[in-house]
């Protein structure tokens, strides 16, 4: 409502409490559809584009490759469609066999079809205009600059309860899936650990905060991996204060990605003025960090050697103010409003 514009966004009623019906202006309407990871986002989204229909609304924006299938439906119900590509997502361990190439048919006639395209990166922009010969406009997904980030005045609740002290944890945000590689930051870990232990008695633990939106093999192996490691606390999902807590007082964050798309969680990191350890890859390499920060993704012994490096030289005062004022600067919410909106006036 800010920039003129009616904001409709349909929710998924097991995620999003359908009691709530607004949200900072934007209008939510819940929509249930079936808990299965290879039919949820798509259902949901047929439902979603089937709704909008009755409302007639001058864009409907559908976001990543799977539910990107409905695009052509909406243009055949004569609605306009934007679509926000995160990136392959084929690519992404979890999917193999027919779901793959149904991601792959997905961004395809989500690109083809739609009015316009965006890509949440530079990389995948470039991908998306030399595979399918379309413009494709580059607009990030953006972060809260939190004003207690990094301070000795933000809380440390969270920290009691997991019996963490500053400074002394390493953080990791995602989802439980192969491609967020934990696995192999816990045994990085590990190694890491037992090294400063034996070399200068100094004790760390990680801690890593998320969960599975469906239970697998992977996620249940993950979670069998963690727990039996008496330094390696798995918080379970977080959001809001107790997770601005644990992203205020830690260390070092690592993300070790085979795959991301736009890597919201190091963005949110590096906003805290976080010291940051990363996995080499398109999307990581699409944030401003030095060549040193980086590592083969999948290369334990290597991730391990530069969290025992990182987690002994913190960043300056001056080297975190200047990655918060960088992250504030290129990934600001109110820029970002202004292109989407740019795209959905003269990109469509």
């Amino acid at each position: 409502m800010a920039k003129g514009c009616e904001v409709v966004v349909f929710t998924r009623a097991r995620y999003v409490d359908p009691a709530i019906k607004e949200f900072k202006g934007v209008k939510l309407v819940p929509l249930t559809c079936p808990k299965n990871k290879f039919l949820e986002a798509f259902a949901h989204t047929f439902k979603g584009v089937i709704a909008a229909k009755k409302m007639k609304p001058d864009i409907i924006h559908i976001h990543a490759s799977g539910p990107s299938l409905c695009v052509p439906l909406a243009r055949l119900l004569g609605i306009k469609a934007v679509m926000t590509s995160h990136g392959p997502e084929h690519e992404r361990k979890k999917w193999a066999g027919l779901p793959k190439y149904v991601l792959l048919l997905g961004e395809r006639l989500g690109v083809v079809c739609a009015n316009a395209v965006i890509s949440v990166s530079k990389a995948n922009a470039e991908r998306l205009r030399q595979w399918y010969k379309k413009e494709v406009a580059v607009i990030p997904n953006g972060v809260v600059i939190q004003l207690e980030a990094g301070s000795a005045e933000a809380g440390d609740r969270t920290l009691e309860k997991y019996g963490l002290k500053k400074g002394k944890y390493i953080l990791a945000v995602g989802r439980f899936v192969p491609e967020k590689g934990f696995h192999d930051l816990i045994e990085a870990f590990e190694i890491a650990h037992g090294s400063w232990l034996i070399a200068h008695g100094k004790s760390y633990k990680l801690v890593i905060v998320g969960g599975a939106d469906h239970e697998d093999v992977y996620s249940k192996g993950l979670r069998v991996q963690g727990e039996g490691l008496a330094d390696v606390i798995l918080t379970g999902r977080l959001t809001g204060k107790p997770l601005q807590e644990l992203y205020s007082h830690a260390g070092l964050f690592v993300l070790p990605s085979y795959y991301e798309g736009l890597p919201i969680a190091l963005l949110e990191a590096m906003s805290y003025g976080l010291s940051c350890v990363v996995s080499d890859i398109p999307a990581n390499r699409n944030v401003a960090l030095p060549d040193e920060r980086f590592f083969k993704p999948g290369d334990v012994r290597a991730l391990s050697e530069k969290i025992s490096r990182f987690i002994s030289n913190p960043l300056t005062e001056k080297e975190k103010q200047a990655q918060i004022s960088m992250i504030a600067k290129n990934y600001d919410w109110d820029s970002i409003a202004e292109k989407t909106l740019d795209v959905y006036t003269h990109g469509s």
